[in-house]
Protein backbone atom coordinates (compact mmCIF):
# COMPACT_ATOMS: atom_id res chain seq x y z
CA UNK A 1 0.00 0.00 0.00
CA UNK A 2 1.43 3.38 -0.95
CA UNK A 3 0.20 6.63 1.24
CA UNK A 4 0.26 10.02 0.84
CA UNK A 5 0.59 11.73 4.02
CA UNK A 6 -0.19 15.87 4.18
CA UNK A 7 -1.45 17.74 6.44
CA UNK A 8 -1.91 21.42 7.39
CA UNK A 9 0.67 21.86 10.71
CA UNK A 10 3.28 21.77 8.54
CA UNK A 11 5.86 18.89 7.58
CA UNK A 12 7.80 19.01 10.65
CA UNK A 13 5.13 19.26 13.46
CA UNK A 14 5.20 16.60 15.77
CA UNK A 15 1.72 15.14 14.37
CA UNK A 16 2.76 14.00 11.14
CA UNK A 17 5.99 13.03 11.91
CA UNK A 18 4.63 10.57 14.35
CA UNK A 19 1.68 8.98 12.50
CA UNK A 20 4.56 8.47 9.55
CA UNK A 21 6.63 6.08 12.12
CA UNK A 22 3.31 4.15 12.49
CA UNK A 23 1.87 4.17 9.17
CA UNK A 24 5.13 3.03 8.12
CA UNK A 25 4.78 -0.03 9.54
CA UNK A 26 1.86 -1.26 6.87
CA UNK A 27 2.54 1.01 3.98
CA UNK A 28 4.86 2.75 2.01
CA UNK A 29 4.57 6.68 2.94
CA UNK A 30 5.42 9.50 0.96
CA UNK A 31 4.87 12.96 3.35
CA UNK A 32 4.21 16.12 0.61
CA UNK A 33 3.41 18.65 3.32
CA UNK A 34 3.08 22.77 3.69
CA UNK A 35 6.55 24.21 4.50
CA UNK A 36 4.79 25.87 7.35
CA UNK A 37 1.71 26.04 9.46
CA UNK A 38 -1.41 26.38 7.53
CA UNK A 39 -3.99 25.74 9.88
CA UNK A 40 -8.00 27.23 8.81
CA UNK A 41 -6.65 27.29 5.54
CA UNK A 42 -9.50 25.14 4.27
CA UNK A 43 -9.63 23.94 0.77
CA UNK A 44 -7.48 27.09 -0.50
CA UNK A 45 -5.36 26.70 -3.61
CA UNK A 46 -1.85 29.10 -4.79
CA UNK A 47 -3.08 30.91 -8.28
CA UNK A 48 -1.04 34.23 -7.90
CA UNK A 49 2.69 32.81 -7.71
CA UNK A 50 4.41 29.33 -8.80
CA UNK A 51 5.16 26.91 -5.92
CA UNK A 52 8.46 25.82 -4.66
CA UNK A 53 8.69 22.03 -3.56
CA UNK A 54 11.95 21.10 -1.02
CA UNK A 55 13.18 17.35 -0.62
CA UNK A 56 13.64 17.36 3.44
CA UNK A 57 14.79 13.66 3.46
CA UNK A 58 13.92 10.52 1.80
CA UNK A 59 10.19 10.66 0.57
CA UNK A 60 9.58 13.59 2.29
CA UNK A 61 8.59 17.14 0.64
CA UNK A 62 7.45 20.62 2.01
CA UNK A 63 5.87 22.67 -0.62
CA UNK A 64 5.44 26.67 0.52
CA UNK A 65 1.79 26.25 -0.37
CA UNK A 66 -1.37 25.46 1.09
CA UNK A 67 -2.50 21.48 2.26
CA UNK A 68 -4.35 21.23 -1.08
CA UNK A 69 -1.24 22.37 -2.70
CA UNK A 70 0.61 19.48 -1.52
CA UNK A 71 -1.90 16.75 -2.39
CA UNK A 72 -2.13 18.39 -5.78
CA UNK A 73 1.71 18.32 -6.42
CA UNK A 74 2.03 14.85 -4.07
CA UNK A 75 -0.41 12.93 -6.56
CA UNK A 76 0.74 14.21 -9.58
CA UNK A 77 4.38 15.23 -9.85
CA UNK A 78 6.35 14.06 -6.56
CA UNK A 79 5.20 10.37 -5.80
CA UNK A 80 6.52 7.70 -8.53
CA UNK A 81 2.84 6.24 -8.72
CA UNK A 82 -0.60 6.70 -7.44
CA UNK A 83 -1.35 6.48 -3.98
CA UNK A 84 -3.55 4.22 -2.77
CA UNK A 85 -4.65 6.38 0.22
CA UNK A 86 -4.66 9.90 0.92
CA UNK A 87 -4.05 10.67 4.50
CA UNK A 88 -3.85 13.98 6.27
CA UNK A 89 -3.15 14.49 9.77
CA UNK A 90 -2.49 14.44 12.78
CA UNK A 91 -3.80 17.93 13.44
CA UNK A 92 -3.00 19.23 16.97
CA UNK A 93 -6.03 20.11 17.83
CA UNK A 94 -9.93 18.97 17.31
CA UNK A 95 -11.59 19.48 14.10
CA UNK A 96 -15.08 19.07 15.15
CA UNK A 97 -18.57 20.70 13.88
CA UNK A 98 -17.81 23.60 12.14
CA UNK A 99 -14.42 23.59 12.31
CA UNK A 100 -13.83 21.47 9.40
CA UNK A 101 -15.50 24.13 6.61
CA UNK A 102 -11.99 26.07 8.05
CA UNK A 103 -10.19 23.13 8.41
CA UNK A 104 -6.75 22.93 5.92
CA UNK A 105 -6.54 19.13 7.52
CA UNK A 106 -9.69 18.25 6.09
CA UNK A 107 -9.23 20.09 2.95
CA UNK A 108 -6.00 18.00 2.10
CA UNK A 109 -8.22 14.85 2.92
CA UNK A 110 -11.33 16.81 0.42
CA UNK A 111 -8.85 17.17 -2.74
CA UNK A 112 -7.69 13.30 -2.24
CA UNK A 113 -11.45 12.33 -2.12
CA UNK A 114 -11.57 14.66 -5.19
CA UNK A 115 -8.52 13.03 -7.20
CA UNK A 116 -10.00 9.73 -6.81
CA UNK A 117 -8.44 8.43 -3.62
CA UNK A 118 -10.06 7.08 -0.41
CA UNK A 119 -9.14 9.99 1.50
CA UNK A 120 -8.92 10.02 5.67
CA UNK A 121 -8.18 13.50 8.56
CA UNK A 122 -7.02 12.65 11.25
CA UNK A 123 -6.88 14.74 14.54
CA UNK A 124 -6.07 15.27 18.07
CA UNK A 125 -8.52 17.17 20.37
CA UNK A 126 -4.87 17.99 22.11
CA UNK A 127 -5.12 18.46 25.97
CA UNK A 128 -2.41 17.93 28.87
CA UNK A 129 -1.04 14.50 27.63
CA UNK A 130 -0.97 15.61 23.92
CA UNK A 131 -0.20 11.96 23.09
CA UNK A 132 0.38 11.51 19.55
CA UNK A 133 1.18 8.23 19.50
CA UNK A 134 -2.15 6.89 21.10
CA UNK A 135 -3.64 8.65 18.17
CA UNK A 136 -1.61 6.87 15.79
CA UNK A 137 -2.68 3.62 17.28
CA UNK A 138 -6.14 4.97 16.08
CA UNK A 139 -5.20 6.29 13.15
CA UNK A 140 -3.58 2.84 12.15
CA UNK A 141 -6.35 0.78 12.89
CA UNK A 142 -8.65 3.32 10.68
CA UNK A 143 -6.31 3.00 7.43
CA UNK A 144 -6.01 -0.87 7.79
CA UNK A 145 -10.34 -1.16 7.92
CA UNK A 146 -10.37 1.75 5.05
CA UNK A 147 -7.64 -0.11 3.13
CA UNK A 148 -9.87 -3.25 3.55
CA UNK A 149 -13.17 -1.85 2.79
CA UNK A 150 -13.22 1.26 0.99
CA UNK A 151 -15.04 4.24 1.12
CA UNK A 152 -18.45 5.60 -0.95
CA UNK A 153 -17.10 7.66 -4.29
CA UNK A 154 -17.08 11.02 -3.26
CA UNK A 155 -16.64 10.41 0.75
CA UNK A 156 -14.16 11.19 2.65
CA UNK A 157 -13.35 10.18 7.03
CA UNK A 158 -13.13 12.95 9.67
CA UNK A 159 -11.33 11.36 12.79
CA UNK A 160 -10.84 13.31 16.11
CA UNK A 161 -9.16 11.26 18.88
CA UNK A 162 -9.73 12.47 22.52
CA UNK A 163 -6.04 13.64 24.33
CA UNK A 164 -5.21 10.59 26.77
CA UNK A 165 -2.55 9.47 28.85
CA UNK A 166 -2.72 5.85 27.75
CA UNK A 167 -3.94 4.14 24.51
CA UNK A 168 -5.85 1.77 26.58
CA UNK A 169 -7.91 5.21 28.14
CA UNK A 170 -9.54 5.28 24.57
CA UNK A 171 -13.15 4.05 25.69
CA UNK A 172 -14.17 3.22 21.89
CA UNK A 173 -14.84 4.41 18.14
CA UNK A 174 -18.57 6.40 17.93
CA UNK A 175 -19.49 6.82 14.25
CA UNK A 176 -20.86 10.36 14.04
CA UNK A 177 -22.62 12.72 12.52
CA UNK A 178 -21.12 16.93 12.36
CA UNK A 179 -22.34 18.47 15.60
CA UNK A 180 -23.00 22.67 15.82
CA UNK A 181 -20.07 25.30 17.12
CA UNK A 182 -19.78 28.74 18.03
CA UNK A 183 -17.32 30.76 19.15
CA UNK A 184 -16.92 33.30 21.91
CA UNK A 185 -14.60 36.76 21.80
CA UNK A 186 -14.51 35.58 18.23
CA UNK A 187 -12.63 39.02 17.30
CA UNK A 188 -10.37 41.05 19.30
CA UNK A 189 -9.44 44.54 18.79
CA UNK A 190 -6.45 46.08 19.68
CA UNK A 191 -4.13 48.79 18.89
CA UNK A 192 -0.85 48.82 17.98
CA UNK A 193 2.43 51.04 19.63
CA UNK A 194 1.25 53.71 17.11
CA UNK A 195 -2.36 53.73 18.08
CA UNK A 196 -3.70 52.25 15.11
CA UNK A 197 -6.51 49.24 15.21
CA UNK A 198 -6.04 46.21 14.17
CA UNK A 199 -8.14 42.89 14.63
CA UNK A 200 -7.29 39.11 15.73
CA UNK A 201 -9.58 36.70 15.34
CA UNK A 202 -9.79 33.83 17.90
CA UNK A 203 -11.91 33.25 20.47
CA UNK A 204 -12.82 29.66 21.91
CA UNK A 205 -15.12 27.28 21.33
CA UNK A 206 -18.59 27.17 23.31
CA UNK A 207 -20.26 23.62 22.59
CA UNK A 208 -22.84 23.34 25.78
CA UNK A 209 -25.67 25.25 23.99
CA UNK A 210 -28.51 23.37 24.33
CA UNK A 211 -30.04 25.37 20.96
CA UNK A 212 -27.08 23.85 18.87
CA UNK A 213 -28.07 19.95 19.21
CA UNK A 214 -25.38 18.42 20.00
CA UNK A 215 -26.78 15.11 21.13
CA UNK A 216 -24.76 12.05 21.57
CA UNK A 217 -24.88 10.69 17.73
CA UNK A 218 -22.47 14.07 17.34
CA UNK A 219 -18.78 14.16 17.09
CA UNK A 220 -18.01 16.72 19.67
CA UNK A 221 -20.29 14.76 22.53
CA UNK A 222 -18.20 11.52 20.98
CA UNK A 223 -15.10 13.04 21.93
CA UNK A 224 -15.30 14.72 25.16
CA UNK A 225 -17.06 11.36 26.36
CA UNK A 226 -14.08 9.75 25.79
CA UNK A 227 -14.34 8.31 22.19
CA UNK A 228 -12.60 8.25 19.07
CA UNK A 229 -15.27 10.18 16.63
CA UNK A 230 -15.62 9.05 13.01
CA UNK A 231 -17.83 11.20 10.39
CA UNK A 232 -18.45 10.66 7.34
CA UNK A 233 -18.13 14.01 5.14
CA UNK A 234 -19.63 13.68 1.78
CA UNK A 235 -18.17 16.59 -1.03
CA UNK A 236 -21.86 16.73 -2.37
CA UNK A 237 -23.79 19.83 -0.82
CA UNK A 238 -26.92 19.60 -2.65
CA UNK A 239 -29.89 20.35 -0.69
CA UNK A 240 -31.68 17.82 -1.92
CA UNK A 241 -34.80 18.05 -0.15
CA UNK A 242 -34.82 21.64 -0.91
CA UNK A 243 -33.95 21.22 -4.11
CA UNK A 244 -37.18 19.25 -4.78
CA UNK A 245 -39.60 21.70 -3.30
CA UNK A 246 -37.84 24.55 -4.87
CA UNK A 247 -38.73 22.92 -7.92
CA UNK A 248 -41.93 23.51 -7.56
CA UNK A 249 -41.88 26.89 -6.99
CA UNK A 250 -41.61 29.54 -9.95
CA UNK A 251 -39.25 32.91 -9.56
CA UNK A 252 -40.14 35.40 -12.46
CA UNK A 253 -37.56 37.38 -14.25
Amino acid sequence: MVILLSNDDGVFSTGINVLRKFLSEIADVWVVAPDREKSASSHSLTLHRPLRVKQIEEKVFAVDGTPTDAVILGVNKILPSKPDMVISGINEGPNLGDDITYSGTVAAAMEGTILGYPSVALSLAVGEFRNFAAASKVALNIVKWVHENGLPEGTLLNVNVPDVKEYSRIKGVKWTRQGKRIYTDYIYELRDPRGNIYYWIGGFPVDEDPQLGNGEDTDIVAVKSGYVSITPIKLEMTDFAFLEKAKKVEIKL
